[in-house]
């Protein structure tokens, strides 16, 4: 105990050692009160609720060509628009197939100079065959002869264009003189 008193700064530190271990409560002094609320609320109000969407779609009809012994074929289109869609298709046909198909059931049926006659009505073939030596019929003449015949035609066709300008020619002087005439008539007549 002599070591305690001699040393005052150890008095010191063993009551702030012993206080800081020691645990310290406090008296909880809240009072504790229940409230019981009554409210009571009233909403009066207007809800408008708009949708908005996109007009329903143009859609193009579809044509079904893909049948190998058709000559058609489809076109289809669409517009649409925020207001209005218009859609609409529609088919043409090939001629060239066409005449192709007919040319040959002609063939098969054993009429093969109908089937080359029909085949000629395209220029090509019908240069094709000009170039070959084998024109195209004419009339029911063939070789030779059907050569013979579209020559002369060609002659015929070219000597009637000739003509046909030249006759253009004079309708046109004949109408320029004659109006020529009538304005000088017209002139007369106002002095």
């Amino acid at each position: 105990m002599n070591v305690i008193r001699r040393f005052p700064f150890w008095n010191t530190l063993l009551l702030f050692a012993t206080l800081g271990c020691t645990s310290v409560f406090a008296q909880d002094d809240t009072v504790r009160q229940e409230v019981i609320t009554e409210s009571t609320i009233t909403t009066n109000g207007k809800t408008t609720t708009e949708l908005k969407s996109p007009p329903a779609s143009a859609i193009s009809p579809t044509i079904n060509t893909s049948n190998s012994d058709l000559c058609t074929f489809g076109v289809a289109g669409a517009v649409q628009t925020q207001i209005l869609g218009i859609s609409t298709g529609t088919q043409f046909t090939d001629e060239n197939c066409e005449r192709l198909k007919n040319s040959k059931t002609l063939y098969d049926m054993g009429m093969k100079v109908a089937a080359v006659s029909l085949m000629c009505q395209d220029k090509r073939v019908f240069d094709a065959m000009m170039n070959a030596g084998t024109p195209c019929p004419y009339d029911g003449l063939i070789g030779n002869e059907a050569k013979m015949a579209w020559e002369a035609e060609k002659l015929e066709e070219e000597t009637v264009s000739v003509l046909g300008v030249e006759m253009d020619e004079q309708t046109q002087d004949t109408a320029k003189a004659s109006g020529g005439v009538m304005g000088l008539l017209a002139l007369l007549l106002l002095l």
